[in-house]
This record gives C-alpha cells, structure tokens and sequence, in this order.
C-alpha cells in the first residue's frame, strides 16, 4: 500500500502509556499546535486516558505490548501484537499521510515508526534518558532524526550518532518558567528545604528511610529543617508521624501540585532518577540526591543518576547502600556546607536545557521543511 501526498503541516505522535514518554509528547504537542500544525496521536489502549493537549487530539488506537521481561510464550504473544499493530499502523498513516512521524519510545512507537519508514514518510524518535531504550535502540538505525535528552546517550551506535541532536528533554512550561530563579540562600538560622519526590506514585524506600535519617541528625539541625516529602498513600499517617515525633515541619502528600514553587524554594531533593525528574531539576538547576530505581529497564535510571553526578550536580547512593544511617550521614556533610549545595545546584543547572521543547520542535520542523532523509530505507 503506498501513501498519499504527504499533508505538510500534520504531525503524527507515537508514544507509549508512561509518564516519561507522555510528558515531553504532550509538550511537543502544545509547541507544534502552537506553530499552526495538525496533530495526531497513535498509541495503544492506555492512551484512552490522556488528558491535557494529548487528550484534545485526534487519537488512533493500534496493538502493541512490550516484550521485555516476559516468558516465552508471553514474548510470542508480544511480537502478535505488534506484528498486528504494525498493519494496522500502516493502513491508518498510508490512509492519513502525515508529514512526518515522531516516536517518544514504549512498544506502540514500534510499529508505528516502521510503517512510516516502510512507507517513506518522514521519522524521528526522542529518548528521555542517558541509555537509548529498546524501542528506540530497535528505530534508530531506521529513522530520519534522533532526538537525546542528554548530550551523552549509551548505546547510540557510533553509525546512527550523524542524525542526533542534543534537544534535551521538555519540561512543563510552568517549570520551564523556573529556570532563571537563582538558588535560595543558606543564612545563618534560616531555614533549609528538603524536597523528597520518588516518581508518580511515590517510592515506599524513601518513604521508609527519609524520615528515620532525619530523625537522627543533632537537634539543632532538625530545627532548621522544613521538609515536603512525597510519599504513597498508605505510608502518608507513618511518614508524618515520624516527622512529628521528630520534631521536625513536614508537608506529606501523596502528590504536590505546585512542584514548581516547591523546586524553586528548595535546597535539595532527594529522590529518583527517572527522566522527567532529571529534566525538571536540572532545568531549575537544584542539587540532588539521587536514588535509582533498581529495577528500572536496563537500569537506565542509574545511568541518568551517573549523568547528574557526574557533571557535580548530583550524589548518588544505590537504593542496595541507603540505609538511615548513611543518608544521615550525607546530609550532615552537605547542609554543614551551604557552599557546596549551591555549586551542586549551578553544576545542575549547567547540563539542564530549559529551552528543550523548542528545540525539539526546531528539530520536527526543519525534518519536514528542509528536506531532511525520511528514514535510512528513503535514502538508500
């Protein structure tokens, strides 16, 4: 089935059902539209729960499920659904005959971006973290433009690394419009403000071990301190209770929605290394530390972790060394030296790219405008 002529200024979106795709989707959604585009969303079934501008676009709806981790005959299932998706994907881009096609990485950008190679319409992919992810490991070598939201990405193949660009990852614009706030001051028994986020639904560890580190600090430190710490429901009564018992100002709620006063306020975080938690402290250039989720895939949260701390912005622990007594021990060291948080916090915010939606969005455009290779198939 060969395509249509390609309508200019529609954009197709394929992206998966997770936080970390959904987000710099739905930013590049609002940039694009904002520029006079038309455009689409293909996704799998989670995509029926979409809200804000991904929600309001003309959504299509294609098989796919992941592989990784699965049995054999789960895996099998697997590649059916999107050998099927894949056909389906085909049919729907062929019929609609987008500009171009930009993947945000997840199994339904699989068979998307495929068919749009297949089919000679313009690709890109973006990866939101320091390790190219397995859909976006399998696209790269087919696609026109590869987007990365670090400047150094693991298992970018040396053939593949012409067609990248560093854009960075997009963030809220409300957090985007943090970006210039300077770095609070540490004076001389003023308050200090820890922010503790562990990702979308909170992470039971932190909620665990937090609250015990801080409650062994000297008195005096535990006076200074004012805490806003994410925690998952059922640990939301025991978090504040220690925090009480403590002695020390809490803030505990199972979700913030005022994160970008908070980040702005804030001293340092403590949390996850997810790539929407790295885009967003490294945009507002707020010092860290960092716990990677162990069983993230290809443990490419510790990889994003390395990034920050490895640029001066960040301390790692592994979640298999933090214990009370060890984190105890960091904060002890980092709030007696006021001076190195706010060198962190400058080292953050040298790597973070608040102006990334943009250039995400000068990408996709000048892929369409200029004439750039739709895909390596088009080219060869």
């Amino acid at each position: 089935m060969e395509s249509h002529p390609a309508n200019a200024r529609t954009i197709a979106l394929a992206t998966g059902g997770t936080g970390g795709h959904v987000f710099p989707a739905q930013a590049l959604a609002e940039e694009l539209g904002a520029r006079g585009c038309k455009l689409l969303l293909v996704t799998d079934r989670r995509g029926d729960v979409y809200g804000g501008p991904l929600g309001a676009l003309e959504t299509h709806t294609i098989r796919a499920a992941g592989v990784s981790g699965k049995g054999v005959g789960a895996s099998l299932g697997a590649l059916a659904q999107l050998f099927l998706g894949y056909f389906q994907a085909r049919r729907l881009l062929a019929e609609l005959a987008p500009a171009a096609v930009v993947g945000f990485g997840g199994y339904p950008s699989v068979p998307t971006i495929l068919a749009a190679s297949h089919l000679k319409i313009r690709t890109a992919i973006h990866e939101q973290n320091a390790i190219l992810g397995r859909a976006n490991r399998l696209l790269a070598p087919r696609v026109g433009r590869i987007a990365l939201s670090f400047e150094r990405t693991a298992d970018l193949r040396e053939q593949d690394a012409d067609r990248a660009t560093w854009t960075g990852n997009p963030v809220r614009p409300e957090i985007a419009a943090i970006a210039g706030e300077p770095y609070p001051k540490i004076e001389e028994g003023r308050p200090i403000r820890l922010l503790i986020i562990g990702g979308s639904q909170g992470a039971h560890v932190l909620g665990e071990t937090v609250p015990a580190a801080i409650a062994s600090l000297p008195e005096d430190m535990r006076k200074r301190l004012r805490v806003a710490q994410q925690a998952r429901s059922e640990q939301l009564e025991a978090v504040a209770a220690a925090y009480r018992k403590a002695g020390v100002p809490a803030d505990v709620r199972a979700f913030f929605d005022d994160m970008p006063k908070r980040l702005a306020e804030t001293h340092l975080v403590i949390g996850r290394a997810g790539a929407s938690t790295m885009a967003e402290l490294t945009c507002v250039g707020r010092p860290a530390i960092l716990v990677p989720y162990p069983f993230a895939v290809d443990d490419h949260q510790a990889a994003n972790a390395a990034r920050m701390s490895d640029a001066a912005g960040a301390w790692t622990i592994p979640q298999a060394d933090l214990s009370a007594d060890a984190l105890a021990d960091r904060l002890l060291q980092l709030i007696a030296k006021p001076q190195v948080l706010e060198s962190a916090g400058a080292a953050a915010g040298r790597i973070g790219m608040p102006e990334a939606t943009k250039r995400l969005a000068d990408m996709v455009v000048s892929l369409v405008e200029k004439g750039s290779p739709a895909s390596r198939e088009a080219g060869s």
